[in-house]
């Protein structure tokens, strides 16, 4: 039996609705552009100092640097896989440099790196609160630095509750 033709037209402009995400990615390219911009900055600006450094203070300057890049990789894997799987494929099977998860990362897959990243990202926030800490000589604020763990701790138990969810999910049978 032939579908309605209201319910065919229906169907056609939920789907191309998904082209209404695509700026939401051509926006996450523009916040990938400003995260080159501070690295650089944050690079240049530390450079100078780089001969008279503390080794505390180059540690702070490579975490801050991976802190940085952590947040970029975290973008290009929403920007890539988000379209992906809800906008269009990009053709791109071809090309030498196409990275091996692209085209592979599910929502859930998509869901368990961006928590890994965020996680990483506040463990090395922590460190470098920590660090700080012991160069500063100055009194502990205990009250910043237990509301850090508290965060980082969150973004860890939230991540293994993610994880077992989606393992349990993938032991459901399926309908």
């Amino acid at each position: 039996m032939k579908k309605p033709v209201l319910e065919m037209w229906l169907e056609r402009g939920l789907f191309a609705s998904r082209w209404l995400m695509a700026p939401f990615y051509v926006g996450l390219v523009v916040a990938l552009a400003a995260l080159i911009v501070v690295f650089f900055q944050e690079l240049a600006h530390e450079l100078p100092r780089v001969l008279s450094m503390k080794p505390e203070d180059a540690i702070l300057l490579a975490l801050s640097l991976i802190d940085l890049s952590l947040a970029a990789n975290l973008l290009v894997i929403v920007i890539l896989s988000g379209y992906e799987n809800f906008v269009s494929k990009i053709d791109t099977a071809s090309h030498e440099d196409r990275p091996d998860w692209m085209g592979t990362v599910d929502f859930s897959g998509l869901k368990m790196k961006l928590i890994a990243s965020i996680v990483a990202i506040s463990a090395i926030a922590l460190l470098k609160a920590f660090l700080k800490l012991t160069e500063s000589g100055q009194p502990v604020d205990q009250v910043r630095l237990f509301w850090l763990v508290i965060v980082h701790l969150s973004f860890v138990v939230s991540g293994v509750l993610l994880a077992v969810m989606d393992w349990l999910n993938g032991k459901v049978e399926k309908h």
